[in-house]
């Protein structure tokens, strides 16, 4: 066959493929001139978006870092206050001098279970109770206080206070350690409160401490506040046993212990470890800010989901953006330097904004490309028409030229045949098989004539099918019949077909089958030709009928081609002569009875053609081995 496009084809089709090239060319550079404009007009509408989100997220940022400043600064006060007064509160805040932390206090108790405190306030109380006078240092001390507690219960309160202030002031001369001061002062409180009648300087004792002038090399700040200052110095049961009487003595004299009982418990709450190399304001693990100056490092616990809210509803109060729009950090590390510190400002407006241009951009993108692939379809299409319509003519012109040569061919070995056959016949015996040869040149002229006349009427659907129940074997017959006299070389057919039905029309598979023989007679170099017919079941209601020869094989490539209108093999040997229109003819058969024809397999051995039926009745024959 030849070529689908070769040089003459390729000459004609010149003109028209330079000028679609030159307008697809010029298409395409104004397709990609638009396609740019489209990016850049998505770039500045990114851009206009990012512009304005920069600008808020700087506007948050900076606010943020105004707020956090402004709750230090406010906060200096009682921070200062928390570091010299032991029941100030303490939590929230922090405070760092020269690598030493003295907030969030860090003070607990001492280690171990042994309480000389509470054994120094059970021997005093025994001593008083009983009597006796234990040795130094509290003779002096135990003689005192019970001559305070004589003048109290003598009610004379100008002597108790007289002797109370004695026995103060030779308290404060003469310290203790701080195991033995704190019984001995819980003790006098406990033994010398009245209520109302207390002595002024004995209820100074729970919480204002002595007054500057009765000296001392430490000064008393107060039951309360020693308490919480030598903390440290005390093991848990021992501190424990010194809060519950001094919360005690504090509800008899009517003094406050609320905040001596919450500093006892946030005492090493709160903790933090401060990084090293801090050289501005920071923001801490997203809960503390602090701020290094020289040898102090301040801060404070803060809530920043809090202030984020907070600043985000001031954004929306002044109209920066709408009711969902929301402010956070953008790196939530541990460690955050404020001059790093940057928040994001997310809002679903500019998102929604975003996802608009994306698509805007992405139909545009769509529209150019549907531009570019209608125009290159139409141009395949133009040059697939300008093709076809060549290609028509050639075919046309072969198919004459064919048909003409078939049909000459028998026609003049007929006339020459009968020309030799009325002059010679009856003098030459050799010529006897004269008119045997004029008859097969008849039948071939006219199969030729059936397959063309058929072919037309099938393909311009004039083709009445009148489908009859036919047996597989009896069309199987008709074949051989039809074989006998009509080939140049012996054949050689066996069926297993078994009790197979068909119901097609009989005259179609008739053609059918001699088309197919008759190409197996055609392409062959072997003789015998071997012919086979089998048929098997195909579930769930059809039948595979396999049409096999022993013929020279049809290569892989040309399995589809061969079923083409008009389509001849190139043959190594001797020409084959034919109209190229049996194997076509055969598929519009098959698909007009509903099945399908294809090449089951083909080699040097032979080929098989499978016939599927989908709709047959027949009864189930064994299958062969």
């Amino acid at each position: 066959m030849p070529a689908a496009l070769g040089p003459p084809m390729l000459r004609r089709l010149l003109p028209t493929l330079l000028a679609l090239g030159c307008g697809l060319l010029a298409l395409s550079w104004g397709l990609v001139s638009l396609q740019r404009i489209f990016a850049q007009e998505r770039e500045d509408a990114h851009a206009q978006l990012r512009s304005r989100r920069d600008a808020l997220e700087e506007y948050a940022t900076q606010a943020l870092r105004l707020t956090l400043g402004k709750q230090l600064e406010a906060s200096l006060t009682s921070l200062h206050a928390a570091m010299g007064d032991p029941l100030a509160p303490a939590e929230g805040f922090y405070l760092q001098f020269r690598g030493a932390q003295f907030l969030p206090r860090l003070t607990r108790s001492a280690p171990g279970s042994h309480a000389p405190a509470r054994r120094h306030y059970r021997e005093l109380l025994r001593a008083l109770t009983e009597g006796t006078t234990p040795e130094e240092p509290w003779s002096e001390r135990l003689g005192r206080l019970r001559a305070v507690e004589a003048a109290l219960g003598a009610r004379k309160p100008a002597r108790a206070n007289a002797l109370a202030e004695d026995l103060l002031r030779y308290h404060a001369e003469h310290p203790l350690p701080p195991e033995q001061e704190l019984p001995f002062l819980l003790l006098v409180l406990e033994r010398l409160q009245r209520g109302e009648a207390t002595p002024p300087l004995v209820r100074a004792l729970l919480r204002e401490g002595l007054p500057e002038d009765f000296g001392g090399i430490e000064r008393s700040a107060g039951l309360q506040r020693d308490l919480l200052r030598e903390r440290g110095r005390f093991t848990q049961p021992d501190f424990d046993f010194l809060l519950a009487h001094t919360v005690g003595v504090s509800t008899a004299l009517g003094e406050p212990s609320d905040d001596l009982l919450a500093r006892a418990r946030e005492a090493g709450a709160g903790m933090l470890v401060m990084p090293e190399g801090l050289s501005g304001p920071t923001l801490i693990g997203e809960r503390w800010y602090v701020e290094p100056r020289d040898e102090v490092v301040r801060g404070i616990a803060v809530d920043l989901d809090a202030l984020l809210r907070d600043l985000a509803r001031d954004m929306r109060e002044r109209g920066h953006f709408g009711p969902d729009g929301t402010v956070r950090l953008q790196d939530p590390d541990a460690v955050q330097p404020l001059d790093s510190l940057r928040l994001e400002v997310s809002v679903p407006q500019w998102t929604a904004a975003e996802t608009a241009i994306e698509q805007r951009y992405g139909l545009k993108t769509l529209l150019v490309a549907t531009c570019w692939a209608l125009a290159v379809a139409i141009g395949v299409m133009a040059v697939v028409a300008q093709h076809g319509r060549y290609r028509y003519i050639e075919l046309k012109s072969d198919f004459v030229a064919t048909v003409s040569h078939e049909l000459r061919t028998p026609l003049a070995s007929i006339r020459l045949l009968a020309e030799t056959l009325e002059r010679k016949l009856s003098k030459a015996p050799e010529m006897r098989d004269y008119p045997e040869r004029i008859i097969q040149a008849a039948d071939g002229l006219h199969f030729l004539v059936e397959n063309i006349l058929s072919f037309n009427r099938i393909d311009k659907g004039r083709w009445q099918l009148r489908p009859a129940r036919v047996k597989l074997d009896e069309l199987i017959a008709m074949l051989r019949s039809d074989l006998v006299g009509n080939t140049s070389v012996p054949v050689q057919l066996t069926a297993d077909v078994g009790d197979v039905e068909l119901e097609v029309d009989p005259s179609l598979m008739r053609l059918l089958f001699i088309n197919l023989a008759r190409n197996a007679c055609a392409y062959n170099r072997r003789n015998p030709v071997e012919l086979s017919i089998r048929a098997y079941p195909h579930p769930p209601h059809g039948c595979v009928v396999l049409f096999g020869d022993n013929g020279i094989g049809i290569p892989e490539g040309e399995w589809e081609n061969v079923f083409r209108d008009f389509y001849r093999l190139g043959s190594q040997g001797p020409e084959v002569h034919g109209s190229g229109l049996g194997l076509a003819l055969c598929r519009r058969i098959m698909a007009l009875h509903g099945g399908r024809i294809s090449i089951d397999n083909s080699g040097p051995q032979g080929t098989t053609f499978s016939l599927l039926f989908h709709e047959p009745r027949h009864e189930h024959p064994e299958q062969p081995s």
